[in-house]
């Protein structure tokens, strides 16, 4: 499992341009980072929205495929998301993870957080439906 998502991963140039990495993978979720660099930055010097949502909606898509048999793949129907505070810190740290599993829809979730040092805070929430498709 854990070498099918890293696999999936490295083929997203997105997610090489953000400088992102997946950080860990279970069953149901996965965990990505990204440092808050200045090409990903918005004016007032804190992370863009854009790096919050690619790597909150990554996790949590990745988080669902963790759970599709061999040979499947999701892409995102809908994804929502909540802004909570801006992203400053060194990094943001996305947490996705399955709700509902499903063999038609899979609900998840990502949390994301801004992280400096030992602290960290919520400045993202998303929600949203990952529809499995063959690969």
């Amino acid at each position: 499992m854990d070498d099918r998502i890293r696999s999936s991963f490295a083929k997203q140039s997105m997610m090489q341009t953000l400088g992102a990495e997946v950080a860990s993978v279970s069953p149901g979720e996965v965990v990505i980072t990204a440092p808050i660099l200045p090409v990903s930055r918005q004016q007032h010097d804190v992370a863009h929205a854009a790096l919050s949502f690619a790597i909150g909606d990554t996790a949590a898509g990745y988080a669902a495929l963790t759970l599709m048999p061999e040979g499947s793949e999701v892409m995102t129907a809908e994804m929502k998301i909540n802004l909570l505070a801006p992203g400053a810190g060194d990094y943001l740290r996305a947490t996705g993870k399955v709700i509902k599993p499903g063999r038609r829809l899979v609900i998840v979730t990502a949390e994301v957080h801004a992280v400096t040092g030992e602290e960290e805070k919520l400045v993202a929430l998303l929600q949203g439906t990952m529809v499995p498709v063959s690969a």
